[in-house]
């Protein structure tokens, strides 16, 4: 039997047969008849059609720590003081859809924009509400973060990059400006899980852009740095005498981790389409203020960059500056809430999020991109003692953009204070089914663990969005 990888037995098996085609079809290939033959055939046909009809790629922005719903996509007008806030709201450019006064710019784009007011789950610590919305399940364990490991279920980078094979030697999917930390601890939902270390995003530091309004400190984490003024022929002649002198000392799985990067960003280093799409130089002026100077803006610029060079599926982490530090330029806001998001962070992403929108219709990409803006969870409805507003997963918001998405919309309501779906309510695997079913990926389609045991990768059903 050829010796094939573990990706080319994936690609193999996942040909968008789900578990209850399979049951329905009968147990093994060889006790097919030949209608159930021809129904599997023409499922087949159906998925192929539908990724060549379907979005090429998925920009996620992604705001780790969780973005107060009713200050930004769902205000609360009538709602008691103590619960609608500071902030007012302004009509946006579609009729009957409000915004916070803090997001101008976005109001304008909401032509092009679905509005889910709806989703919730049951997880109120960062790293698991993070952990369910990026994976689309639960964890198994509700209560505390948790450390990344190869039974975690896999991120919605890695499923999509199992489907979506990177072009001219870009990785199938990156992650910028840096992983996701909570109290200087790597949160399990952003990996490969259980397919494996070659399904993890790679992580990549964004080469321009400052915090916005200050300096961040280095978060300590492994994050490639692809350098400008690359010798690409010292580079080979150096990767060839490495492959030369080093031996395998031990096969841990922190050995493979290491040496699969290790490969991956010396393979990235080494090609120049590579490096061009990470040439920010290449871009107007124009363009670089749209975005914002800021690491935020700059992060989603190289997104769309890397989105046009071939890379499936980019996750952008919409923090305004250091993730995890105590400056107040991250979502987490418990104390100062107002004050942290009209001068913090709303203004960054404000920008950065509309720009990537007008520039993705102004190119003609947006309706081959698809564009999902979320975070772990939502905020409290109630303001605290401290002006700020606690963690909340049982309603807040997402958008959605290109990818065949239909712009000027809002699915599902919250109640009257935002603290519970008044109706249509949807959850993560929902969201989930609706990336999948936009980028021509059937939600019911099957992955295999490293045990090779199946997995249907969503047991959600698509929004009507389209």
């Amino acid at each position: 039997m050829p010796d094939f990888s573990q990706r080319e037995l994936n690609h193999h098996n996942r040909l968008s047969v789900s578990r209850r085609k399979l049951l329905q079809i009968g147990s093994g290939l060889a006790g097919l008849s030949l209608p159930n033959f021809l129904q599997l055939k023409s499922a087949q046909a159906k998925s192929a059609t539908q990724q060549q009809s379907a979005a090429k790629s998925c920009i996620v922005l992604f705001c780790w720590g969780g973005m107060s719903h009713i200050d930004t996509l769902d205000p609360k007008p009538h709602a008691p003081k103590n619960v609608r806030g500071e902030f007012k709201p302004i009509d946006t450019a579609t009729p009957g859809i409000q915004f916070t006064e803090h997001l101008p710019l976005l109001a304008q784009q909401t032509e092009h924009l679905a509005v889910i007011r709806s989703i919730h789950h049951g997880c109120s610590a960062h790293g698991k509400g993070m952990y369910w919305n990026m994976t689309g399940h639960p964890p198994l364990i509700r209560a505390g973060n948790s450390a990344p490991a190869r039974s975690d279920w896999p991120s919605l980078a890695a499923m999509v990059s199992a489907f979506r094979e990177g072009k001219a030697g870009l990785p199938p999917a990156v992650r910028l400006p840096y992983p996701l930390v909570d109290n200087g601890t790597l949160q399990a939902g952003e990996s490969g899980g259980w397919m494996g270390v070659a399904y993890d995003p790679i992580v990549i530091r964004t080469p321009k852009g400052k915090p916005y309004g200050g300096v961040s400190r280095d978060l300590g984490s492994p994050v490639l740095n692809l350098s400008e003024g690359i010798d690409r022929p010292h580079l080979r002649s150096r990767r060839s005498l490495l492959n030369t002198l080093e031996r395998p000392v031990e096969n841990t799985v922190n050995v493979k981790t290491f040496k699969h990067f290790h490969e991956l960003g010396l393979d990235m280093l080494a090609n120049p389409q590579v490096t061009e799409a990470f040439n920010l130089d290449a871009e107007s002026a124009k363009t670089h203020a749209a975005y914002g100077d800021h690491i935020c803006g700059q992060s989603v610029l190289l997104a769309r960059r890397l989105s046009e060079a071939g890379v499936p599926i980019t996750t952008v982490v919409c923090a305004a500056g250091d993730l995890n530090g105590s400056r107040g330029d991250h979502w987490d806001t418990h104390g100062d809430n107002f004050n942290r998001l009209k001068n913090a962070m709303l203004p960054p992403f404000d920008r950065s999020a509309s720009a990537l929108i007008a520039d993705l219709h102004d190119r003609g990409k947006l309706d081959e991109t698809l564009v999902v803006m979320m975070g772990d969870f939502g905020r409290t409805p109630k303001i605290n003692g401290g002006a700020g507003r606690d963690h909340y997963p049982y309603s807040f918001s997402v958008a959605l953009a290109g990818g065949g998405i239909r712009g000027g919309q809002v699915y599902g309501r919250s109640d009257k204070i935002g603290a519970f779906p008044a109706n249509l309510p949807c959850e993560p695997k929902d969201l989930h089914a609706t990336i999948f079913e936009a980028l021509g990926i059937s939600p019911d389609s099957i992955l295999h663990d490293n045990l090779n045991r199946p997995h249907q990768i969503c047991d959600g059903s698509p929004l009507p969005l389209f």
